[in-house]
Order: structure tokens, then sequence, then C-alpha cells
């Protein structure tokens, strides 16, 4: 079963302390954004851009009758483009002006943004339905504002934006492709076992499907897709500071990339052996993926009782400070969990599930597959429900008078969509320039050397992957993977996840964690997709995610979710997509914003997406995007 296409809903209703308010227009429009994106190609850049975008769109229409607000776009220089705007008097409804402006100005952008979509039809369904049903003329398209139309003026505000967008950065006129990029490794033919050989085993390498069905579930011809959004790092930001921006140069191209945290550990140390940050790195995701089973006896306290609260201060990033965040054999992060719930002021409900249905569950619910908002569309949807929550008061940073519907969505939706934008080029620049390698190639690569552990051990390589007792070890003979003629004798090994050739029946079967070949690892995920298409460092699931719980923790006023806790229901044996579960209802719970986000990415771990290295400096980052992206923001909401 689907559950992305309504993950609101879902979201909302399996906490009984929901909303009873009347949809505000900014937030029916972006029901139907969020729509399109579920119906769109996987590209957290484009949709981040176009969140922002549209976004920015509807509060320009909304700020023009708003005397206390400033327009962003409109009257403004941004970037070396100006928007030239004459102050017009408009006659008629005053409520009746903004909700027309902002509806033109959403469709217009809506339209030329996903006409290109290839689930364009089902979209422009929903984009028209909505227009027709509030009473408005789409072959009404003057952009001629001056006489007091409203619906021209927001003909002319997304006119313009996309006037504005054709010179971006984003190479949106050419459909977004690359101009320069080009990988150095050959693909990875999915299909064998192994890797023999990379140019370079610190890049990223593409990967060969016999058929690939993007994250969103669109089946993509070719069967090697290419890296999505390499020079990301050029488009237009937000509210990224200059301050925090270096161009730096690799292969001949210039890579502009905010928050520089540094390479991640490369292969080879300095006396060209493996180096042992790399190899800890990627054989942790490994590791992790041996948590995959439900049946394996372990029982974790899901609830916020056990889990969150964890100490945010990352001034660190080194792999000894790394190795402090996570417990690398039990799995999950050293979260320290709540005493009370702060609404309540009575201890949280504990919630005993198996470790292998929380660990597959929020892998799946975090991974954003097909019918997705993707990451920065998720949080949207996490707005919402915190947004019309009925314990929740629409207070700007919880302070002052209560505000309408409509201002609070028209102010939140930019402020977000901004930090969503500029968490997209921040991650995207630093994806783009240091093009790192992901663990499915690291692990493969490495075993395939064999073991350096030690010289005086079968299959040595000072090239090879560091052995783990009971998770990466040598096989001997008699050992049940040796093959029928010992032919895999000497080979590693890996205990974890087995994988899809496992999985006969998605919904009766599930895949189990093992020992299997390294040469045959795969991350949790589905067959047709494996890993996103582009770079593991940064994760980009981190640092959207913790840019997003800035952004809400500030605009709320709070850390905590309304009520102190946010929850959601994945049922029994009809959540998870490419195999069989989970075993039980298991009931994703957060007590704050920074819970969910942190929650997010240890998903990625577990998913065989990133390793460590690529998740908390996505943190880092993701926190100092939504701080600068907010402060930035709110300096329009006075004029």
């Amino acid at each position: 079963m689907r559950y992305k296409i309504v993950f609101f809903l879902l979201f909302l209703f399996c906490n009984k302390r929901s909303y009873s308010q009347e949809h505000s227009i900014a937030r029916k429009w972006n029901e139907v954004l969020l729509q399109s994106i579920r119906n769109d190609l996987a590209r957290p850049t484009v949709h981040a851009r176009n969140l922002f975008h549209i976004s920015a769109a509807m509060y320009d229409a909304w700020s023009v009758f708003d005397k206390e607000s400033d327009t962003y776009f409109l009257k403004k220089e941004n970037h070396g483009f100006f928007i030239p705007y004459k102050e017009t008097k408009f006659s008629g409804d005053l409520n009746k002006n903004k909700e027309e402006a902002i509806s033109y100005a959403a469709y217009r952008l809506l339209i030329h943004r996903y006409e290109i979509s290839p689930g364009y039809k089902k979209s422009k369904i929903v984009i028209d339905s909505l227009f027709n049903k509030l009473g408005y003329d789409k072959d009404f398209k003057s952009t001629d504002y001056k006489n007091g139309s409203a619906a021209a003026l927001g003909n002319y505000i997304a006119q313009k934006i996309i006037d504005y967008s054709w010179n971006d950065g984003s190479n949106e006129k050419y459909f977004y492709t690359n101009l320069f990029y080009e990988p150095v490794n050959e693909p990875l033919i999915l299909k064998n076992p192994g890797i023999k050989n990379l140019n370079d085993p610190n890049r990223w390498q593409p990967l060969a499907f016999e058929k690939f069905i993007d994250q969103s579930g669109n089946e993509l011809a070719g069967s090697v897709p290419e890296f999505l959004g390499p020079e990301w790092g050029v488009v237009f930001p937000f509210g990224l500071d200059k301050k925090n921006l270096k161009i730096l140069k690799r292969d001949g191209n210039k890579y502009p990339i905010y928050f520089d945290p540094g390479p991640p550990p490369q292969f080879l140390n300095s006396e060209n052996k493996l180096n042992e940050e790399y190899s800890w790195n990627h054989s942790f995701v490994s590791v992790w993926g041996s948590h995959l089973d439900p049946n394996d006896g372990v029982l974790w306290d899901i609830s916020p009782n056990n889990i969150g609260n964890l100490n945010i201060d990352y001034d660190e990033l080194t792999i000894t400070a790394l190795k402090t965040k996570y417990n690398v054999v039990k799995g999950g992060d050293t979260s320290r969990g709540y005493k009370i719930n702060p609404y309540t002021n009575q201890p949280y409900k504990k919630q005993f599930v198996p470790r292998g249905d929380y660990t597959r569950v929020i892998a799946e619910f975090w991974a954003d597959g097909p019918d997705s908002e993707t990451p920065p569309g998720h949080w949207f949807t996490i707005l919402n429900y915190v947004s019309y929550h009925n314990l929740f008061e629409r207070k700007f940073e919880g302070k002052g008078n209560l505000v309408d519907p409509l201002e609070w969505d028209i102010k939140a939706y930019f402020l977000l969509g901004g930090a969503m934008h500029d968490a997209a080029i921040s991650a995207w620049g630093l994806k783009g320039y240091y093009d790192y390698i992901r663990p499915i190639s690291a692990i493969r690569f490495m075993a395939d050397r064999g073991q350096s552990s030690g010289s005086d051990i079968e299959n040595y390589s000072p090239l090879g992957i560091n052995l783990v007792k009971g998770f990466i070890e040598i096989i001997k003979e008699g050992d049940p993977l040796s093959g029928k003629n010992g032919e895999n004798v000497g080979k590693i090994k890996v205990y974890s996840w087995r994988g899809h050739k496992f999985i006969n029946d998605p919904k009766t079967d599930y895949a189990g964690v093992g020992w299997i070949l390294a040469e045959n690892w795969f991350p949790y995920q589905r067959p047709t997709f494996v890993t996103p298409n582009f770079s593991g460092y940064i994760s980009g699931h981190s640092t959207y995610s913790r840019a997003a719980a800035e952004v809400l923790t500030l605009l709320t006023g709070n850390p905590f979710f309304p009520g102190g806790l946010g929850e959601f229901i994945a049922k029994k044996n009809q959540f998870l997509v490419f195999e069989k579960g989970p075993t039980q209802d298991v009931k994703i719970q957060w007590a704050t914003y920074r819970d969910a986000s942190n929650q997010c990415s240890l998903s990625r771990i577990w998913g065989g997406i990133h390793p460590p290295v690529d998740d908390l400096p996505g943190r880092v980052i993701g926190e100092k995007v939504g701080v600068q992206a907010y402060n930035y923001g709110k300096k329009y909401f006075s004029n």
C-alpha cells in the first residue's frame, strides 16, 4: 500500500488531536503543488526550487495588500534581475483581491513548471480543478495590473518569476541538464557481482540497471541515470550569505560551495594503504544492515521516552567525534529520551517493537519513494500538519497575537521554501564538487580487493576491507557460502540484509538478515532504484531535514510538536513496499522537530544510502542554512 500520496492525511488522522480549521487559499495551492511533485520525476533540487518560487509568488501577491510587509520579488533586484512594480489601487474586497492574486500567481507558475512533467496530465487536472472551483478564468492572461486587476497582478508576478528563472543557474531552459559534469568511473552493472575496478574509489559511480525506476516511481529510458544536479551550487540562493561561499575548481570547472566541511575520508592514507576512516564509514552501513530483521528477538522502545533529545553540539566532525554519536553494533544514536512530555507533564508512553520493524519502517518512511513529495516537500506536509493542529496557536515565534490562517501559511511557506531551496544549493554544491562514492560501490570494491586486517590472514590486501567479527569475515572451507566447488573460499562475507533475490513476492516475503557474499551486498532499497543517482557527500536528507527543523522551531517559538508529540502509524503488513512488513503496527513518534530530523538522518544509514560521514556534516550545514534562511526571510515581514 502506498502512503505518500496521502501522507498528510495519514499523519494527521493517526493523531486524535487533529485540526478542523478551513484551509487557507495558500494551503490549498500548496497541496496542489505537493501533488504535482508526486506526479513528477524525483528531482529534489528542482522541487525545492519550485516550492520556494511558488511560495514566494504567493507571498508577493499577498504582501502587495499588506501594509506591514515588504515584497520579495516585486520592486526588488534579486541577483541582478529587477522586477518593477507600480503602486496600484485595487478596488473591491481586500480578502478577495488577496485570494485572486495568490491564485493566479500560483496557477500560472504551477502550469509552467510542471508542463514538462511525465505526470503533467494528472497534475493539470488537479491544478485546473482548484482554479475552476474557485471561479477563476484560466483564459484571462493579462499582466496589466495597473487598472486594479488582482488577477492580472497574479499573472504578472508569475511571469516575472518565470523570466527571472530562465537565468538563475538552474538551466531550466534546457530541462535542468548538466553542462559539464562527467563521471570518472564506469557504471556498476548491478546484475554482476562485485566491482573489479574503479578509476577513482573516492568518486561517485553511476549504476547500470536492467530497468531503472526513479524515486518517484517513473520508469525512465536508458539503463544508466546521470548525476542529478552536480552543478546546482550555481543556482541563485535565497538567504545564503556570501561570507560562507567558496569557489573551488575540479577537473577544470568551477564549483560554488557554501559551508565547506572539507573533504570526506579518502580511499588511501598517506602510506598508500586503505584509509581506516574510509573503511569504517562504509563498513558501518553494512553492519547496520544487520538491524533489518524483525525476528532477531531485539525489541526497542521507540517512544520519546527512549529516543530523541540528542545532544546536537557537533563542533567536531572528526571520525573520533562521529563514533560518539552512534551505537555502532546495536544501532541508533546516543539519544537520551525525555522524562516527561512538557505539555502533559506526564511520561511518554513506552512503545516496544521489534528493532527490525522500526528500522525498516523509518528507512521506507523517510526514503521518499514512489508517490512522494521528495524530502523538501515532505517537510511541507509536516508544516501543514503542525499549522492546522488543534493544539497549535498561530503566533509568530510563539509570541504576540494570533495570526489568521492565510497570513500564517503565506509566511511559513515563504520561510520554509527559502530554507529548502538554500539547502538544495548547499548540499548539491558539495555533492557536485566532492563527487563522493556511495556505500554500494565502496563496500563491493573494498571486499573485492580482500581484507586489510592482517597480512598473516588469508586474502590479504592493503586495499581490502577491514574485518569486523560477527559482521565482516572471510569465508572458510565448509562455510555454507563456500560454493559447490569451494570457489568462494577466501572471499569476504558480510552479515547484513540479504537482498532482493530472497524476495519472490513482496506481499508474503521479506529478505531477513544473514551472511551473504560482500560482492552481492545491496542497500535496503527497491531493486529498480538501489541508490539515488547522485553522489553521497553530503546527505541531502540530513541537510533538508535539519534546515526544516530549525525553521519550524524558530517559526513556532517551540522545539516541540503540538501537544509534545508528532506521530505516524505504519500498519502491519501494509506499509513496506518491496518486502513484507512490518510484523505489527509501528507508531513513529517525535517529541521535537529536531528529533524527526535526526530520525530521518539515521534512516538513510539503515537504508544503505549514506555512511556517518555523509550524515553529520549534512545536519550541521542544514542547521546553519535553516537559521540563516529564517533570519533573512523574516526581515520582509516588516516594512
